[in-house]
């Protein structure tokens, strides 16, 4: 009996004797299969393999990105947040060895792990059992928990406090509980928002987007970006970063309002003759 992984997206399965024929994260137009088929491994194998090994970096003051490298799956990076003595992974990554649990138990361990959305669920289940930590899911997406668990706590609502000045809010969009955090002590009280790809930085790094599906270009309808805008909007936050170390590093707020307006604009048929 193994959990399995879906080399394509990094989600970790329950506990089976075989591999899944299929991967219902990938199996759906919000991802995608891989085209030379559906294949699997294993956090033993890939501890075993000696490939894969985590990268920590300190970003700024409080905040850590962790990466694997070379890249597995998706791709992306989780972040380690220290507020005021609350630590928090946002968002995760399937690889997980001892020199990675060794490094961020030297930062302090962590309080809790929160998710944007079901793509980067990854391993979150070994990482909380390891530190021992609750998992912070909004409740609009429990269907997509592959790997139940009593560390995962779904939340309801808009706005869920995890400790002073650090809040997630669900904007929907890219999934229907898709959820941000709002950093309010980060960047010097300046505010940090860390959007996962519920609202994406994009290769011009001064805008964001917004997308149902990012691998098939899907996108989300004018209606629900001015919702995520507007949603947006209250927070005080001056930078994002997103889950692919894109960043924002000023002026934050203002490029999400400006983006969402060319978005709407491109969607309307106003901003461009082609």
């Amino acid at each position: 009996m193994q959990n399995y992984i879906c080399t394509t997206c990094g989600i970790q399965y329950p506990l089976s004797s075989e591999p899944s024929k299929k991967c219902v994260i990938c199996n759906e137009e919000r991802q995608y299969v891989n085209p030379n088929g559906q294949s699997w491994t294993t956090l033993g194998k890939m501890r075993m393999d000696n490939v894969y090994r985590n990268e920590i970096f300190h970003e700024e003051d409080g905040l850590y990105c962790i990466t694997t490298k070379p890249n597995f799956a998706i791709g992306q990076t989780a972040y380690l947040v220290q507020n005021k003595g609350f630590n928090l992974l946002w968002d995760c990554i399937t690889y997980l060895d001892d020199p990675t649990l060794a490094e961020v138990k030297s930062l302090g361990g962590l309080q809790a792990i929160a998710l944007s959305h079901p793509h980067f669920y990854s391993a979150q289940v070994e990482w909380a059992e390891a530190l021992d930590v609750p998992i912070f899911i909004h409740e609009d997406d429990k269907r997509w928990v592959i790997r139940s668990s009593d560390h995962i706590k779904f939340w309801s609502g808009e706005v869920l406090q995890l400790s002073e000045g650090l809040t997630l809010n669900r904007l929907g969009g890219h999934f229907k509980g898709g959820t941000v955090l709002h950093w309010e002590n980060g960047h010097e009280g300046k505010g940090i928002l860390l959007t996962g790809d519920i609202i994406q930085v994009v290769a011009d790094c001064k805008w964001v987007s917004f997308m149902y599906s990012y691998p098939n270009l899907i996108p989300l309808p004018a209606k629900k970006v001015a919702e995520i805008a507007g949603k947006v909007s209250v927070l005080k936050f001056e930078r994002i970063y997103n889950a692919f170390h894109r960043i924002v590093s000023e002026n934050a707020n203002e490029s999400v309002k400006k983006s969402a307006e060319r978005y709407i604009a491109a969607l309307e048929g106003k901003l461009f003759n082609t």
